[in-house]
């Protein structure tokens, strides 16, 4: 039985959405509620968060028409997962006491890059992660 538009959208491209408007949100806040203890942790942090977004990006252009495309989709991930980051960064320019970074957004498509290969590598390794 084919998989209806709805429930592909909602398991598959939900997270990519949810997980774009939590970023956007904790950007829009004037100041952290923490300041990082070590220098350059938010270098880190980025590293992280978009390493999340790249895999999820990734996550859903696996389960769409585009998935025997391979080389594209690890290539539109990348790039997708990069440009929110640089938005997100203009964004930033515009919040009170935030400042936009070149490095953050250096982080943000490194971020990417590791989350596609990341979750290429697990996608091997369990398959259940397999499109359903």
């Amino acid at each position: 039985m084919a998989k209806s538009t709805t429930f592909h959208f909602l398991y598959y491209w939900l997270p990519v959405v949810v997980f774009c408007a939590l970023l956007f949100a904790q950007s829009s806040f004037s100041t952290p509620k923490v300041m990082p203890a070590y220098p350059h942790m938010d270098k880190l942090l980025h590293l992280v968060a978009y390493s999340i977004l790249g895999a999820l990006f990734l996550r859903g252009f696996s389960n769409s028409k585009y998935k025997n495309h391979g080389w594209l989709i690890r290539i539109a991930s990348i790039f997708l997962t990069g440009i929110y980051g640089a938005t997100d960064e203009l964004h930033q320019y515009y919040v009170p006491f935030r400042s936009a970074d070149t490095w953050d957004v250096t982080c943000d498509f490194l971020g990417g890059f590791i989350g596609v290969c990341l979750y290429q590598v697990m996608v091997q390794k369990y398959p259940k992660l397999r499109p359903i």
